[in-house]
Parts: structure tokens; sequence; C-alpha cells
């Protein structure tokens, strides 16, 4: 266990310490996944093929190899010109000025290797991996799989989560577990490869097991999860829109409450952005993400001890509608 899930866990065993979060709500949890996004600029291909070649002429330089042309000017005037035409929907001018970004890339591509083999310079391991990137970049076409996305981050996939205001998000899928009853983050995973959301499904159940040293016995998920072959073994999986009565449809419906504590794991907690380098960087944000979240509601706790809880307030609503409150709102105000 990483430095990180400990930390997780310490948070979750605190919470057990202060009795906010007993045992046997460990053995119902909410499963869902969401992405973080990568603190990178929207990849279009032309602002690609200009960083591309904006990395090489630097590296270029530091290296000390002098290229015949650097097109830091016109490159720079060319991808002004793209975004200005791609804006005013002129979009066969746009491709003109995006198939001139390419070429200015390829062309310090090949002098750079020119530059190489003549000089006999061994390239060093960080100008080698620029060049690979840089090529990579150049090559792609628009329907290939495994497409780069970024120089300074080649972990970066493209997400399709369905979302109409957004319909491709560029970073790694995040797997989210919380306790059923009140929203505890008892797992969080940084996922790479954009797995199908049933493939994490076991891996999330391993996890809550190792952090907590409960073993969930229910899991509610969204429609995402189908696919019986893919659950953990010996454990109830709900799936919404799966017809249920008593108990067990109220805590179907509840599922849906993991829903607002991504959104506060997002927006509060800084997993709408990563700004850490690396796989290494989206699994560590993800983590921290969850403790923050856990710490927030275990300072919650700790006020209500020393301060007491937030008391009811004495006027009922209908008091200030101008209504007669009833004998049951009258009782409970006595």
């Amino acid at each position: 266990m990483g430095q990180a899930e400990q930390l997780l866990a310490e948070t979750i065993a605190a919470a057990q310490r202060q009795q906010a979060l007993k045992p046997s709500e460990l053995r119902r949890v909410n499963v869902d996944t969401t992405v973080q996004e990568k603190a990178i600029a929207f990849p279009t291909d032309a602002r690609l093929y200009h960083k591309a070649r904006c990395v090489l002429v630097r590296e270029a330089k530091r290296v000390g190899i002098e290229l015949r042309q650097s097109y830091r000017r016109v490159g720079k005037r060319a991808l002004q010109k793209q975004g200005r035409y791609a804006h005013a929907q002129q979009l066969k001018r746009a491709r003109r000025e995006t198939r001139r970004l390419r070429t200015y890339l390829g062309r310090v591509i090949r002098d750079l290797q020119r530059k190489a083999v003549s000089s006999g310079l061994e390239l060093d391991q960080q100008l080698s991996q620029y060049l690979e990137r840089a090529l990579r970049i150049y090559e792609q076409q628009r329907a290939d799989k495994h497409k780069l996305y970024s120089m300074q981050a080649p972990e970066v996939e493209c997400i399709s989560k369905g979302k109409e205001h957004k319909k491709y998000e560029f970073g790694c899928k995040v797997s989210v577990v919380t306790t059923s009853q009140r929203g505890w983050v008892v797992g969080i995973e940084a996922l790479h490869g954009n797995p199908y959301d049933g493939h994490t499904l076991k891996a999330a159940h391993a996890q809550v097991a190792k952090l907590t040293g409960v073993t969930p016995a229910e899991i509610f998920v969204d429609k995402g999860y189908r696919g019986s072959q893919h659950h953990p073994e010996n454990v109830a999986v709900y799936i919404s829109g799966r017809k249920l009565s008593g108990t067990l449809k109220r805590l179907l419906r509840r599922r849906s409450a993991i829903e607002p504590v991504i959104g506060h794991l997002k927006q509060d907690h800084r997993m709408k952005r990563n700004y850490l380098q690396g796989k290494n960087g989206d699994c560590i944000n993800a983590l921290l993400v969850g403790c923050g979240f856990n710490l927030r509601k275990l300072l919650r706790v700790f006020f209500w001890l020393l301060f007491g809880w937030p008391e009811v307030a004495t006027e009922p609503r209908c008091m200030n509608l101008g209504l007669q409150p009833s004998l049951t709102t009258a009782a409970a105000l006595a």
C-alpha cells in the first residue's frame, strides 16, 4: 500500500474512531467512474504541430544543433490565422494553415535528424523522446487509435462520457467508491487505458477491502457496469433500472448520491484539473483528493463535537407563510 493510500486509510480509520462511520455502513457502497482531466490545452491538430515544432527547436538549441530554419515567426503567424479562420467558419483556409504547420514540423524533424547524423552527435534521452513524440504527432491520422495529445504528457487519453456540453475529455478515468448512507470516500483510484466501467469493479471492491478491512457485500452501480462476468464473486451487485422493492429499491435510488460527491471532488478538492506529472501523478492526485474530502467531513464532525449539533429553527415554515402550525409541529417545538 502506497503512502497516499495509507493516508486515505487513516482518514477512514479516524472517522471510525469518532463513530462517524460505522463498520456496518461499509457493507453497502456506491461505485461510479469519472474523468480527471489533465492540465493541457485542448489538442487541436494545428496546436499540436506548433507545440511539437517549438519543443524540437528549443531542445536542438540546448544540445548545440544549429537548425537551417526554426520557423518561429511564420509558424506563430500560421497558428493565429488558423484559429481565426476556424472561428469564422472558413474551413478550407483553416485546413490550409494546418497543412502549413504540419509542413514546418516535418522540415524541422528531418533537419534535426540530418544534422545529428552528419555531425556524429548522439542525441540524449530527452531529445530522443521528444523527437519520437513529434514523429508520432506528425504521422498520426484522424482515425488512428492511441493518439498522442500532448508533448509534455504522453499518458493523456481521450475519453468520451456522453456529456452534451463536453463530448470529449482529456485525462484519465477515475473510479470512486462511497458509502451508501453518509457518502464517505472509501476507495478512489486512477485508471489508465480507458477501461470499460464493468472491468474496474473488481479492483474497486478489492481496494475498499484493503483500506477498511471490511469487504462490501452489496454494491450499487449505474448501467455502465452491466455484465455479470466482470463482477466480484460472492457480492450482490445492483444496477440502476432494475426492478426491486422495499429497502433495496430505496438503496438503489440512493446510488445517485455519489454524483454530488464527485462534483465536490472536482470543484472543491482539485480533481477537475490535474497538474501532477505522469501516471503516478494521476494516481497520487486522485488519492489526495479523496483524503481531502474525508478530512473536510472530519472537520465538521469535530466542530459538532466541540460546539454541539446545530439547533433546529424555532420558527416553522408555516409561521413565515402566515399559517397556523399543526399540532405535530407545535409538539415538536415544545
